[in-house]
């Protein structure tokens, strides 16, 4: 981290441009957001080393919360110390509640949303190209032995017999912890763990209040907390938790106000989370909108900050080593079959199959910069969108 005011406010700059420009334009999910940050922070930019990157991917899958959020926190944190923790997350998200927030408003006042067929047709193809893109350079870290590929292969197994995500996680984690212990008996403690481990132990702590058709602020406030602080695995699990509270149990949502909501959250680049801020907006307003996008982020600022200070601690011993060597592996062959099964929609006719090659191509051995590349792909889509429907 630089000495001089100068270059630290240079680096607080360039911390904030670059999540404000990813928070306006990483459509997909987080896989998606994950891709694009370590192409900009790892690939481009060279702020930290693969190694590095990987070692965050594996602590903001191992805690609760958006883990793009929490990487572009810690992203922040070691470009710019503290406050580039805060402004590289705040940044990350702002976009995506305002946008958030205008189409809730348009969707308040004219009971619809706008018409996105085009401009998704073209921007998913580009997404998974970005994606795989992601896969093979942190795969090319994170794979180092036949053991690791094996326990990458057991990560996608379990998930397709629908194992939880995060005991997913955990499984190729301690595997690894205990191969690395076999190969040679480590001389200290597993203290190193408890700060990660520890994280987990509130996941089971969530229940949901019991009905209450009527509609208050608070009890939204401690819900959306909740669900930051509890919710693991991928940002979807957040539809899991909103259908349960918010239609069945409160009956605040109608099942269809809830797909608006997702297709809303779908929509908006960045965290997936905004679709709690189209939410609170529908419910009450903007004030409402602002006070659940603030509940539902807190505890991912909270967790980093808490979790930051031990992560060089925790590089150096051998067991948390091998720990995070299962997660990282674990992480990439979720995200692998996520890529999968979303190209299977994405990649619909030939037309965005080729748009998906060109755009590997273009990513892989020329390394443009994928948010020309989205942009290209959704003006492509609605120009194909205008020419098929006519004036």
């Amino acid at each position: 981290m630089s000495s001089t005011p100068l270059k630290k406010m240079a680096n607080l700059f360039g911390v904030a441009g670059l999540f404000l420009r990813l928070g306006a334009t990483a459509f997909g999910g987080p896989a998606v957001h994950l891709a694009q940050m370590e192409q900009e922070v790892v690939v481009r930019r060279g702020w930290i080393s693969r190694a590095e990157f990987l070692d965050l991917l594996g602590i903001v899958n191992l805690i609760p919360g958006p883990n793009s959020t929490e990487m572009a926190c810690l992203i922040g944190y070691r470009r710019a110390g503290w406050l580039g923790l805060l402004l590289g997350g705040v940044c990350f998200i702002l976009p995506a509640a305002l946008i958030a927030s205008v189409i809730a408003w348009a969707y308040v006042n004219f009971e619809n949303l706008s018409q996105t067929e085009g401009l998704f047709y073209g921007v998913k193809p580009v997404i998974i190209a970005v994606m795989v893109q992601a896969i093979w350079n942190l795969g090319r870290a994170a794979v180092k032995t036949p053991l690791l590929a094996i326990v990458g292969a057991g990560a996608v197994v379990l998930d397709c017999f629908g194992v939880n995500l995060l005991l997913i996680l955990l499984i190729s984690a301690v595997f690894m912890v205990a191969a690395r212990a076999a190969e040679q008996p480590p001389k200290g403690t597993m203290a190193g763990l408890t700060p990660l481990l520890g994280a987990t132990s509130g996941f089971d702590l969530f229940s949901t209040a019991g009905t209450m058709a009527q509609f208050s602020v608070w009890p939204m406030l401690l819900f959306f907390l909740k669900v930051g602080v509890v919710m693991f695995g991928s940002s979807y699990v957040l539809v899991a938790f909103l259908h349960t509270d918010l239609v069945e149990h409160r009956q605040w949502l109608t099942e269809g106000q809830l797909l608006d909501a997702i297709s809303a959250g779908q929509f908006t680049p960045g965290p997936l989370f905004a679709t709690a801020t189209f939410i609170g907006y529908i419910l009450g307003g903007p004030q409402t909108a602002l006070a659940a996008t603030v509940a539902i982020f807190l505890p991912a600022f909270v967790l980093v900050a808490v979790i930051e200070p031990f992560v060089p601690r925790l590089r150096q011993s051998r067991l948390v080593g091998g720990f995070l060597a299962g997660l990282n592996v674990a992480s990439l062959a979720l995200m692998a079959v996520v890529t999968w099964q979303l190209g299977r929609t994405a990649l619909m006719d030939w037309l965005t199959i080729a748009l998906a090659v060109a755009s590997a191509v273009w990513l892989l051995f020329y390394r443009v910069n994928s948010t020309w590349l989205i942009l290209g792909g959704a003006a492509l889509g609605l120009a194909r969108f205008v020419f098929q429907t006519g004036p």
